[in-house]
């Protein structure tokens, strides 16, 4: 497992944008597919989007595809979610985490991914005012 903590959330105004970040420490960052989720008050912890270890392939949610980009530095070990346009239904606690399965394209992500994820962060506080 990595060991892994989130940094950047914070409050921004409807349309704005944040740039998470996720600092792992431990072996083979570089072999983890990284991933981020996030929980909004009452719901599930849903997929947002990872980016593969191999080919640094990249999988979206729906509601954030165009909006989203996921990125990693492997020198720097470090997993990066540039969110722009963002809305207020993006507000949420952002969870990033870490994997060592691959996702192929044309995988579905949905509530069981999460599952298959071992290493999480504490979470970083997104708010989006509207």
């Amino acid at each position: 497992q990595v060991q892994l903590v989130e940094s950047g959330g914070g409050l921004v105004q409807a349309g704005g944008s944040l740039r998470l970040s996720c600092a792992a420490s431990g072996r083979f960052f570089s072999s983890y597919t990284m991933g981020w989720f996030r929980q909004a008050p009452g719901k599930e912890r849903e997929f947002v989007a990872s980016i593969n270890w191999s080919d640094r392939s990249t999988l979206y949610a729906d509601s954030v595809k165009g909006r989203f980009t996921i990125s990693r530095d492997n020198a720097k070990m470090t997993v990066f979610l540039q969110m722009n346009s963002l809305k207020s239904e993006d507000t949420a606690v952002y969870y990033c985490a870490g994997t060592r399965w691959l996702f192929v394209a044309g995988y579905a992500p949905g509530p069981q991914t999460q599952d298959k994820f071992d290493s999480w962060g504490q979470g970083t506080q997104v708010t989006v005012s509207s």
